[in-house]
């Protein structure tokens, strides 16, 4: 009798063993973790940037270090704003850079969750932060018809960057599925 009951235990303990490595074997698709969720500012608010990014088991997150803007200006002095452009111009280098660096990750601007944007007051903008400026470059890139993801952001203002000249530095955690994941997912 109690081989019996040892050979039932064994197949029960297989059966479960066998569950579990099919269950690794699906991937979090098989929990329903296949997205990533964005959820959207309260009331309808059309503000450009999700209230909350949730990313899913089955995703690596990837760290985008701080970019900066380029120089557009030759003959501008060196370490002064004119050298890099307005606030617009710099943002649109910034973001276009950082769209560079997540092509060559097979990222695109609609796996960015989270930004990050530090700003300085702008002289030309009677030293204040023109953050007007830095929406319409921003908008460019996210919130749009042929990229409508919005990651969770936040902007702060800093008395200086490493760059003299520049007006802000941008930098973004963007989400990769998994590359088993990859085969299932819908493109960016």
């Amino acid at each position: 009798m109690q081989k019996l009951d040892y050979r039932r235990r064994l197949v029960l303990c297989g059966g479960m063993l066998g569950a579990v490595v099919a269950c690794a074997a699906l991937g979090a698709e098989a929990f329903g973790a296949e997205e990533v969720v964005r959820t959207p500012l309260p009331d309808g608010n059309p503000f450009p940037i999700s209230a909350a990014v949730t990313v899913p088991a089955g995703f690596d997150t990837v760290y985008v270090s701080g970019a900066l803007p380029s120089a557009i200006n030759k003959d501008a002095p060196k370490g002064t704003p004119p050298e890099y452009g307005d606030m617009q111009a710099q943002t649109v280098s910034v973001l276009t850079s950082i769209k560079g660096t997540l092509a060559k990750l097979g990222l695109g601007m609609g796996d960015v969750v989270k930004m990050t944007v530090f700003m300085v007051a702008d002289p030309a903008n009677d030293n204040k932060l023109n953050f007007p400026a830095w929406r319409a470059g921003y908008t460019q890139f996210f919130g749009t018809a042929d990229q409508p993801n919005k990651p969770a952001r936040s902007a702060v203002q800093v008395a200086a960057l490493v760059a003299p000249g520049a007006l802000l530095e941008v930098e973004v955690i963007a989400a990769k599925p998994h590359p088993q994941k990859m085969r299932t997912s819908k493109p960016h």
